[in-house]
């Protein structure tokens, strides 16, 4: 990389503008220059009407004072009293950090508002540094770079442009101080969701009539001892050795969230759902809503009591096959109405309630290839089994090898019949047999790919009541968005407190992510939120040292010019990136003597990198050594 100046001759005045640009080899074999820093306009010798100056706080008399800088081939105009002379031979380019997805992840902040509701909710009291930049940084490393407060503590913010954002220092980050953070903020939990509520109303005219509702789980680390939520339990997550809680979300049509609720790991999905009508109905109000959600979350019961509420409340739910055959007959004589190539769906009202059997091609050909998979696995266990000659079975060994094919085949187990030996009898062909029922394989592929609806209050066309259940998809990806990319599981923590606020600030980052999606729908809509952090983590900052004639040293924080691509994303979002930050410090160049060498390089850690770039601009004068 080098210095290049462009001349430009305006108003009758030559202006030159420097910039830091690199070459670039083409295929073809030519060289091209790519532009990595701009560095704007240097004062030459010209009238002071033209003559560019900048605010320096003088430490000799601790007062602040304009002053111009000149490049070293120019004389300074004998007018002028404060002007400096810069080597931009000698300037280098140090501490390259992340900038263009932090920058992101503060913009979607402020897009929410978030700073003003916890400025509200969070007072700055006593403390050094304000909660709510606290919080704002947690969210935002959870949002671009998920990982632990001890990792953003140590390495993260050093490596991050955060300190330039959120205009803190390194404070911002203490170890402590990201911990007594997350015991202040779930208290605060309803008056948020309210707050967003209204947000996205404004923000996308987000509408609240339809209710998407499903739970997941979460892991822990450890035995978890001061978290009376922690339990064994069914585990989503295939991790039935570690303790867990369930979480409840409420989200809207369009996927946006409007609350959660963290429960005990051991709690029946079923018990969950008439707490969280009242929740939902005490923070917003009685309304006429529709809920949907999958068949193993209401029971009867909830359901009865949703239609004979006051308002009543209108629900769509899957339900069991098994409650298709006492329909089956009426459903038969109702004709098939298409609604894509391979959907058909069919409508039937019943007392207060309305059925609606869809009909998939591709969910009957996934269906029906994983029944034979797994047959023809359980046929093919039970024919070695069978073969005595050569491996003679005792009865008791077959019966456990038995239990662990029954685990193993699942479903499948029940379309075959299996005649055991008795008690004390050998096993052999005679004792040991089985068969495939036939009729009952014929009467499931027959209704491989169906699945039936029910509905009540949601509508009585069976088109738009398919594509509203269809919408709980919405709630499966946020799922999966916070575990993968926002890191939810494992939770490390093991008091209750930090446990619910490590949700809490997944949760935050989240909306974050899913209005940046929302942003990109209407513009990119292949482009995903995690896609276009990863893009904009290209565009870095990095400090920019020139010496001075005088022996000190400035020092300018830049991040480097966007490429193409970077462009592109930011001109489908409709945002700009920020103004160059102003020069950060000024500070001299200490000459290390050589017994003092190895001393200092021990001192210089991550917790020290990017000190300097946080002081207020100082034109300061070396001390003789």
């Amino acid at each position: 990389m080098f210095l290049r100046h462009n001349t430009r001759y305006k108003d009758g005045k030559e202006h030159r503008y420097w910039s830091v640009v690199e070459n670039r080899r083409l295929r073809c074999g030519q060289t091209t220059q790519r532009t990595v820093l701009y560095l704007g306009e240097i004062n030459d010798t010209q009238q002071a009407a033209w003559r560019k100056s900048l605010e320096a706080f003088n430490e000799i008399d601790q007062l602040t004072e304009p002053i111009c800088l000149f490049p070293e081939d120019r004389d300074i105009p004998p007018e002028v009293l404060n002007g400096l002379k810069v080597k931009l031979s000698e300037l280098t380019l140090e501490r390259p950090r992340a900038f263009g997805d932090c920058w992101l992840g503060c913009r979607l902040w402020d897009e929410l508002q978030l700073e003003p509701f916890w400025r509200a909710h969070l007072p700055r009291g006593k403390v050094q540094v304000p909660w709510f930049r606290v919080l704002e940084l947690l969210t935002v490393r959870q949002l671009v770079a998920p990982g632990s407060k001890w990792h953003l503590h140590r390495r993260w913010f050093v490596s991050s442009a955060m300190d330039q954002l959120l205009e803190e220092d390194f404070a911002v980050a203490a170890k402590n101080r990201l911990y007594e953070c997350l015991d202040r903020i779930d208290q605060h939990r309803a008056a948020l969701f309210t707050h967003l509520q209204g947000r996205w109303k404004d923000l996308f005219g987000a509408t609240y009539d339809l209710l998407l509702y499903d739970l997941t789980s979460t892991y822990f680390e450890g035995e978890m001892e001061q978290a009376p939520k922690a339990k064994y339990g069914y585990s989503r997550d295939k991790r039935s050795d570690c303790r867990q809680v369930v979480i409840a979300v409420v989200l809207s049509a369009e996927g946006f969230p409007l609350a959660y609720e963290i429960l005990p790991g051991n709690t029946n999905d079923r018990t969950t759902l008439k707490g969280f009508l009242q929740k939902v109905q005490t923070q917003y109000g009685q309304a006429r809503r529709i809920w949907v959600m999958d068949r193993g979350i209401p029971t009867e019961e909830t359901l009865a009591d949703m239609r004979q509420s006051d308002p009543p409340v209108g629900y769509l739910v899957g339900t069991l096959r098994g409650r298709w055959g006492q329909f089956q007959d009426q459903l038969g004589k109702v004709p098939w109405q298409k609604l894509r190539d391979t959907i058909e769906v069919k409508l039937l009202a019943e007392g207060q309630e309305v059925y609606v059997l869809a009909k998939s091609e591709g969910r009957r050909q996934k269906e029906t290839a994983i029944r034979r998979k797994k047959l023809a696995r359980l046929l093919r266990t039970l024919r070695v089994l069978r073969r005595t000659r050569e491996r003679p079975w005792k009865r008791d060994t077959l019966l456990h090898k038995l239990g662990a094919a029954h685990k193993e085949a699942g479903k499948a187990w029940g379309f075959v019949k299996i005649t055991v030996p008795k008690a004390r009898q050998r096993v052999n062909r005679d004792t040991f047999q089985f068969e495939v029922h036939e009729d009952k394989l014929k009467d499931a592929q027959q209704r491989d790919g169906h699945y039936l609806l029910r509905g009540f209050g949601a509508g009585d066309q069976a088109g738009p009541l398919w594509e509203r259940y269809m919408q709980l998809s919405e709630i499966e990806a946020a799922f999966r968005t916070l575990k993968s990319d926002l890191q939810l599981r494992p939770i490390r923590h093991h008091v209750e407190l930090r446990i619910e606020a490590h949700i809490l600030v997944c949760f935050l980052a989240y909306c974050l992510s899913v209005t940046l999606r929302k942003r990109l729908e209407a513009h990119a809509p292949g482009l995903t939120s995690r896609a276009v952090l990863e893009t904009l983590s290209g565009i870095l900052m990095l400090d920019v040292h020139v010496p001075l004639a005088d022996g000190r040293e400035l020092v300018m924080p830049r991040y480097t010019q966007p490429e193409a691509e970077h462009r592109l994303v930011l001109e489908k979002l409709g945002w700009d990136l920020p103004p160059q930050p102003p020069p950060a410090s000024a500070v001299p160049k200490f000459p290390v003597p050589q017994k003092h060498a190895r001393q200092n390089r021990k001192c210089s850690g991550d917790l020290f990198d990017g000190w300097t770039a946080n002081q207020p601009l100082m034109l300061t004068h070396s001390p003789k050594l």
